[in-house]
This record gives structure tokens, C-alpha cells and sequence, in this order.
């Protein structure tokens, strides 16, 4: 079945690659679908055009549909086009022509478009709601181990003094930045299509207020034409917010596979949170947090991927469009996993306390050796020379006795207010 059927067949080849794996993406968005063709025939019989027990009986038989999707049960065949048609196919074989009504003042355009919002709007709230909870740990870690020192690295040379707090709460930080891209996305996902129909609007008198209140969407998108070319665009944003995320959670992953090295031995992880090798008996290999690196690194080219399948076409629908649904649903899975896995294995980091004992870092001080000479009324400069010929001559004795106490130092973490920072974005 297919809602633009005239009562002619389509060859199968044909039919085959215009619908590629629509039906498999669909089974996520079809609860969408539901929730929009509810708001819709409850509008329809609020302007007249259904019969109020026409709309009880829509909505009614809608819920059942709900239902089955949410137990597992509700299928696409390959008898059908889509989600729209399955739903639409149900309505009818259970209410005969009241079902065929479902679809007057709207069309598959305006469809797709308003539970790709919907699914949009929910699963950004998810990826929110799953950063909060990975922020929430980095900064319990951030105080838990605050006093630990690390290597600060500038070039991958030993540079400065930093410390396991400000290492995992400068994540923490990060991650704030990335959630304001996907308040931003969310804004834009925030916004009501239906009744844009194929994109020009239609000649019945619809309520697009209602089925905007109705769904609970924050705005109307007013302009029928911007509604549909806003296709592409509320995904591009969503791929910004998430590859915002990912570059956070790429970078991290990167440290923790450097950190675990026995060159470096920082971190370690339980056994089980490793893997070995098929000849070496001796290998803790860091796979999850190496995938997560290579997923995250990914997702950085969700943009570029969305903007190449819609960059340059007119307004006004292409089939162009189908292409977005999936690229964007299956990065959304994959960001949602890696937020989900690096929770469930930080929660089991251990880290080295005795890092500095080494002599090898004893060079992390010199920056500090040197300050306590500009202030005890050495000049800068005399004094950046004086420690120069020092570490040349190998007379360089380090002062470990650190004190950085500004704002953000590893002597001031200002934990509280990084946290209010994120208390004032949720």
C-alpha cells in the first residue's frame, strides 16, 4: 500500500530503491507518527470535518496502534511503503471510511516532517538527560581525586603540573559548552510543521494552534514553505549539538587510551572492562574507549554528510530527504551508546596516586621554581634564564611544594561553580 497510489503498479526495482530501508528507520518513528495523527484527527473534528464519534473512534484505534508499538508488535511488511501507510492501512481495515479520512488537510511531507520533530525533541532530551549523568560522575571523580597530580602535557612534552581533578572536571566543563549546541538543536526541533502539508499549506480551514498545543511543541513553524524546507535543517542542527558531544568524548577517550599505556600507566580499568590479544598473554587492551574514539570521531561528519544531501536543492520537497532519516537516526543510537558506555566504565577508573615520584617529571616544576624567583624580585626574564642554564647544566632542583590557588587552578578547582554552571542549563 502506498498513500499516493492511483491504482497502477510501480516496478518492483523501482519500488525497491525509492524505499531503501524506510521501513526499518520507521518502526523508531512510527510512535511519532501516532502522537501526530491523534493532534491531527482531534483537530479535524474540532473544525468539523470528522464527526465527534468519527474522532473518539480515530483516536481510540490510534492508541491501539501506540500499544503494539510499544510492546514490539507493530510491523512494517514489505507490502508497505511506510510507517504512513501501515498506520493509515490499520485505521482503514478496522473503521472502514473513517480510517480513509485520517489523511484529509495533510499530506506524507508534512508527515514525516512532524515526527521527525517529535522523535527529534525526545531524543535530544535523552542525550541531555545521559551528558547530565556523565557530568555528574566527572565531577564526583573531579573530587574524589583532586589532590592527585598529573603531567600537563603541551606538544606531548612534559610542560606543567596538572592534576586528575582538573583533568576530569575540565571534561565536566566541556560538556556544558557542548549541551548549549543542543539546547540550541532542541529550539529549532521545537517547532510545529503539521499542516504544512506537501509544503504550500492547504485550502481547508485547519487549527495549526491546536495541533501545535496539542503536541506540545513550544511554537508554531508559521511559514507553510519554511516548514518544509526546514527538512534537513533540524537535523543538521541536531548533528552539531551531538557533534559537539562527540569531540568532548573523542578527546577523552584518546587520553584514557594514552593513559592506560604502560608508558604512561596513569589509569587502569578492572580486567573486565579490557580485552586481551590472541597471542600475548600480558595485554589489557583499552577497545571500549578506542571504539569510542573511532564512533565519536564519526559523528563529526554527521554535518557534512547532511549538508551534501541538501545542500543546493530549491524549495519545496525532494526525495533527497529520505536520505537524511538514515544518516541521522543511527548516529543518534551510536552517540547515545558511547555517552552510555563511558558512564558504565568511568564509574571503575582507578587511578595512580604516586605519578610524580618519578624523577622523569621532576621538570614539570621548573615554571613554578621559576615564579618563586620573579617573587622573591628576580626579573622575569633573568629568572626564565637563570632556570634555563640550570636544566642544561643538570643543577635544576624543583620546588614541589605548588601553590596555584586562582580560579580554576588546580589549586581552586571552583567544583561548586561548574556545577551551578550546568544547575543554570538544566
Amino acid at each position: 500500500m502506498k498513500l499516493w497510489d492511483k491504482g497502477f503498479s510501480t516496478d518492483q526495482k523501482i519500488d525497491h530503491f525509492t524505499v531503501g530501508n524506510d521501513r526499518e528507520l520507521d518502526l523508531l518513528l512510527a510512535k511519532y507518527d501516532v502522537i501526530a495523527s491523534k493532534a491531527h484527527a482531534k483537530m479535524l473534528g474540532k473544525i468539523g470535518l470528522l464527526a465527534m464519534e468519527e474522532t473518539n473512534a480515530l483516536v481510540n484505534e490510534l492508541d491501539n496502534i501506540a500499544k503494539d508499538i510499544d510492546e514490539g508488535s507493530f510491523t512494517i511488511e514489505d507490502t508497505f511503503e511506510d510507517m504512513h501507510s501501515k498506520i493509515e492501512y490499520v485505521l482503514t481495515k478496522k473503521l472502514g471510511d473513517t480510517g480513509k479520512k485520517i489523511h484529509t488537510a495533510r499530506s506524507r511531507n508534512d508527515q514525516v516532517l512532524v515526527a521527525m520533530h517529535l522523535y527529534l525533541k525526545n531524543e535530544l532530551k535523552v542525550i541531555k538527560s545521559e551528558t547530565v549523568t556523565l557530568f555528574n560522575l566527572l565531577m564526583d571523580l573531579a573530587e574524589q581525586h583532586k589532590e592527585v597530580l598529573l603531567p600537563g602535557y603541551t606538544h606531548l612534552q612534559i610542560a606543567m603540573p596538572s592534576s586528575f581533578g582538573l583533568w576530569f572536571s575540565a571534561y565536566a566543563e566541556s560538556l556544558i559548552d557542548d549541551l548549549y549546541f543542543i539546547e540550541a538543536a532542541y529550539k529549532v526541533a521545537d517547532q510545529n510543521p503539521l499542516g504544512s502539508a506537501a509544503g504550500y499549506g492547504s485550502s481547508f480551514a485547519i487549527d495549526r494552534t491546536f495541533t501545535t498545543q496539542e503536541m506540545g511543541f513550544d511554537s508554531l513553524k508559521y511559514n507553510v514553505v519554511a516548514a518544509q524546507i526546514s527538512r534537513g535543517k533540524v537535523e543538521k542542527a541536531t548533528a552539531f549539538g551531538m557533534g559537539a558531544i562527540a569531540s568532548t568524548l573523542s578527546k577523552m577517550a584518546m587520553d584514557i587510551c594514552l593513559y592506560m599505556s604502560q608508558n604512561f600507566d596513569f589509569i587502569s580499568f578492572p580486567d573486565e572492562l579490557t580485552t586481551g590479544s590472541s597471542i600475548m598473554p600480558h595485554k589489557k587492551n583499552p577497545d571500549v574507549f578506542e571504539l569510542v574514539r573511532a564512533k565519536c570521531n564519526k559523528l563529526l561528519g554527521l554535518p557534512n554528510q547532511l549538508t551534501l544531501i541538501t545542500n543546493n536543492l530549491p524549495s519545496g520537497y525532494h526525495r533527497d530527504f529520505q536520505l537524511v532519516k538514515e544518516v541521522i537516526i543511527p548516529a543518534i543510537q551510536d552517540l547515545k551508546a558511547c555517552l552510555e558506555i563511558l558512564t558504565f566504565s568511568l564509574k571503575e577508573i582507578k587511578v595512580n596516586p604516586n605519578i610524580l615520584e618519578d624523577s622523569k617529571y621532576d621538570y614539570l616544576f621548573s615554571v613554578d621554581t621559576l615564579n618563586e624567583l620573579v617573587q622573591n624580585g628576580m626579573p622575569f626574564r633573568d629568572a626564565y634564564k637563570k632556570m634555563g642554564q640550570e636544566i642544561n647544566e643538570g643543577t635544576f632542583a624543583p620546588k614541589k611544594d605548588i601553590q596555584h590557588t586562582h580560579e580554576g587552578s588546580l589549586g581552586n578547582l571552583c567544583l561548586e561553580e561548574i556545577r551551578e554552571k550546568m544547575r543554570k542549563l538544566i
